[in-house]
């Protein structure tokens, strides 16, 4: 099993930023890639970047520029520097791990608002 907690969402007025963090624990393999989702109310779950255990990121269209994904492997731990962030952003945001298995996190919720 693999753990995951998440932190760093909350309430932003458009055009701000907000860094999301994600620390892994458990059965963690070398190989493997993580990546945050979000999910906006009747909507369904939409990936927004990941990245793997060799760095190699991958991002949704409406983030790219804006959005950074990154990670620290000694710590397990995976970030989202979100800047210039919109109404359209908000969601709940969701972390998951994924190698040969899947595992994702309780979600934190993003609301940009003024």
């Amino acid at each position: 099993q693999v753990q995951l907690v998440e932190s760093g969402g909350g309430l932003v007025q458009p055009g701000g930023s907000l860094r999301l963090s994600c620390a892994a624990s458990g059965s963690i393999f070398f190989i493997n890639a993580m990546g945050w989702y979000r999910q906006a109310p009747g909507k369904q779950r939409e990936l927004v970047a990941a990245i793997t255990s060799d760095g190699r990121t991958n991002y949704a269209e409406p983030v790219k520029g804006r959005f950074t994904i990154s990670r620290d492997n000694a710590k397990n731990t995976v970030y989202l520097q979100m800047n210039s962030l919109k109404p359209e952003d908000t969601a709940v945001y969701y972390c998951q791990y994924s190698d040969s298995r899947q595992f994702w996190g309780q979600g934190t919720q993003v609301t940009v608002s003024s």
